[in-house]
């Protein structure tokens, strides 16, 4: 194994570079726990979901529960997606600035060690899930498919996006499934809401890599909308509100949840108005604000949940 120590480059200065012992760096890169924005945004959807699902049952008593089996899941999915995205597309990194320094093209890691690292985190989630009735294990474990086509359609579609926004915002689905037994309307709206989200923030992070995307063939929403990227972002991040907002309203969702919803779209409006397509640096920082976007989100429908749990 050769580079152990080198660092991703777009991940500098976080514990993994500077606390880790050596022989785990690779791996912890593999499972972006350098990089951990990504699991959180996968995580916001399962935490919205399952507050709105203990508001209409207004039984908070499973909640803290929950939400720790959903922090656990979520990192390991996370993880796991992540690996499989690089054993996937390990050629196309190491033809690309911003990625070639990941562990499999860097040859940090070997392609076999890589799997079998992914099997380990697969399993993680799996006891996660096992924790839960067999109607949420099942739907569950139904996100895979996705999950597993999800790292090809940026070789066959303009729109990898809306497929990332699938898999992103399952969790969206999974609190219903956990705390009711059940996926109705309310969930279903969420889950478009959510998905309308992740194409914004993810629109935002492609355009790191619109040159080196556009010199290999790598398609994307980034390159797709080009210099229209804020009239689209307007498009998604205003329905994501929208379609969070019907699915408050069919949860009988109170003031505090409202003012979640208030805050997060004052937030999504923020990076509108901030974003600079040309400097990458910036489309970073923008988008990991979503995290603090969505958890504001929460923090309106977990007090909601609370109050009318009370």
């Amino acid at each position: 194994m050769i580079g152990t120590a080198a660092r991703v480059a777009d991940a500098t200065g976080n514990w993994v570079d500077t606390r880790a012992p050596l022989w785990s760096r690779p791996y912890l890169r593999l499972a972006r726990l350098d990089r951990p924005i990504g699991s959180w945004l996968l995580l916001l959807p399962c935490w919205w979901s399952a507050a709105i699902a203990s508001a209409l049952a207004r039984d908070v008593s499973r909640l803290p529960i929950v939400i720790g089996l959903f922090f656990v899941g979520a990192f390991a999915m996370r993880g796991a997606g992540c690996t499989w995205n690089d054993i996937t597309d390990r050629d196309l990194d190491a033809r690309v600035e911003r990625t070639r320094s990941r562990p499999i093209p860097a040859g940090q890691v070997s392609v076999r060690q890589a799997f079998a690292f992914l099997v380990a985190q697969a399993l993680v989630g799996l006891a996660v899930l096992l924790q839960f009735n067999g109607f949420a294990v099942v739907t569950g474990i139904a996100s895979l498919t996705i999950v597993a086509v999800y790292p090809f359609m940026k070789r066959i579609t303009w729109w990898p996006q809306v497929v990332l926004g699938f898999a992103f915002s399952w969790g969206a689905l999974m609190g219903f499934a956990v705390l009711l037994g059940g996926i109705g309307l309310p969930a279903l709206v969420l889950y478009a809401g959510s998905i309308a989200w992740v194409i914004g923030y993810d629109t935002i992070y492609a355009h790191q890599d619109t040159e080196d995307d556009a010199l290999i063939g790598v398609k994307s929403t980034a390159r797709l909308f080009a210099a229209r990227t804020h009239q689209a972002l307007v498009v998604f991040y205003g329905l994501a509100v929208i379609l969070i907002g019907v699915a408050l309203r069919l949860s009988g969702t109170g003031p505090a949840g409202w003012f979640g919803l208030a805050a997060f779209a004052v937030h999504l409006a923020w990076q509108i108005g901030r974003i600079d397509i040309n400097d990458p640096a910036l489309c970073l920082r923008i988008f990991k604000s979503n995290r603090d976007a969505g958890l504001l989100l929460f923090a309106g429908l977990l007090v909601d949940a609370l109050m009318r749990a009370g």
